[in-house]
C-alpha cells in the first residue's frame, strides 16, 4: 500500500482518480456502467482481442504433436514475399492501424473535462513531451535491467520445453527492413503501455478497483496476450507488467515505460536480424 504522500493519494493521479475533477465527463461524472462499457470496448478493439487470439494460439500449440520448442512464433513476417514494395505497404498499414486504439484512447481522455473545457488527453497518463530526458533516461535504464533477464528467462523456458521458439523477424533482406522493425517496436511499446497501463489503470481506478486488483488485472492481461509464445512468455511478461505498474504509480508517467519497451523490442528485433545464424546460442526456429 502507498502512503498518503504518494501519487496514488492524489485524486488527479492517473489510474487512481475516482472520476471527479479532471475525470468528469462533459455532462458530469460518467456512470460506472458507461466507464465499464467504454473500457471493454477499447480492450475488445485492442489488447483484449489480442489476449483471446493468443489464448487460442496457445491451445493450438500445446495440443499439437511434438514439443513447444519445436514450434515457432514469428513476430514480424513478410506479407508479400517477393514483392518488396507491396510488402512495405502492408507493413506500414499494419503498424498504422495497430495504433488506432491509442488514438481512440487519446480522444476519450480529451473528453474528460467539464463542459466548455478541453481535457489533457494522453498528457493525463504522462505520455507527452514535457519530460523527454526523464522518460528516455529512465526508459533506457529500465530496459537494461529487464532485457537481459528476459532473454535468460526465454532461453531457459525454451530449453525446458515451456516456450515456443520466438522468431522476432522473418523479413526479406530489403532496404526498409531495419526501419520497419524499429517502427514495429515503437508501435508495440506505445500500444501496450498506453492501453494496458495508463488507460486501464485509470479506468479501473474510476470503477473503484483497489490498487492491488488493478495491478493484477493489468499484469495478467499483459501475460495472456503473450501466451502465443508459451508459458515462459506468459510469466515473463506478467512479471514485467507488475514492475511497469509499480513504476507507473511511482513516476506518474507512461513515457518511461514506452521508452523501455521500445528499446527492449528494438534490441530484440534488430539484434535478431543481425545475429540469427551467426551465433550458436540464439534459437532460430
Amino acid at each position: 500500500m502507498q502512503s498518503d504522500t504518494s501519487p496514488l493519494a492524489d485524486p488527479d493521479f492517473p489510474g487512481r482518480d475516482s472520476g471527479a475533477g479532471a475525470g468528469t465527463g462533459r455532462a458530469g461524472k460518467p456512470s460506472r456502467s458507461l466507464v465499464r462499457s467504454e473500457t471493454l470496448i477499447v480492450l475488445a478493439l485492442s489488447l483484449g482481442a489480442s489476449a483471446v487470439s493468443a489464448l487460442i494460439s496457445f491451445i493450438g500449440s500445446v495440443t499439437k504433436p511434438g514439443g513447444l520448442k519445436d514450434q515457432a512464433a514469428t513476430l514480424n513476417a513478410s506479407h508479400a514475399p517477393g514483392r518488396p514494395w507491396l510488402d512495405l505497404a502492408w507493413q506500414l498499414f499494419g503498424i498504422a492501424t495497430a495504433l488506432v486504439p491509442v488514438v481512440l484512447v487519446a480522444h476519450l481522455l480529451l473528453r474528460e473535462a467539464p463542459a466548455g473545457q478541453r481535457g489533457t488527453g494522453l498528457r493525463t497518463i504522462g505520455f507527452d513531451r514535457r519530460r523527454p530526458g526523464f522518460d528516455l533516461s529512465r526508459g533506457v535504464g529500465l530496459a537494461a535491467a529487464i532485457g537481459g533477464s528476459g532473454l535468460l528467462l526465454y532461453l531457459g523456458a525454451r530449453a525446458t520445453g515451456a516456450n515456443l521458439t520466438v522468431v522476432p523477424e522473418a523479413l526479406p533482406e530489403v532496404w526498409w527492413k531495419i526501419p520497419v522493425l524499429i517502427a514495429s517496436a515503437v508501435q508495440n511499446a506505445v500500444l501496450e503501455e498506453v492501453i494496458v497501463v495508463g488507460y486501464l489503470l485509470r479506468r479501473l481506478g474510476q470503477l473503484g478497483w483497489t490498487p492491488m486488483a488493478a495491478l493484477a488485472a493489468s499484469s495478467a492481461l499483459r501475460g495472456v496476450y503473450h501466451l502465443y509464445q508459451g508459458v515462459g512468455g506468459f510469466f515473463g511478461n506478467m512479471v514485467m507488467g507488475v514492475i511497469f505498474v509499480l513504476l507507473y504509480r511511482r513516476w506518474g508517467r507512461v513515457g518511461p515505460l514506452v521508452a523501455a519497451h521500445a528499446v527492449i523490442d528494438i534490441v530484440a528485433f534488430v539484434g535478431y536480424a543481425l545475429l540469427a545464424g551467426r551465433v550458436g546460442w540464439l534459437p532460430t526456429g
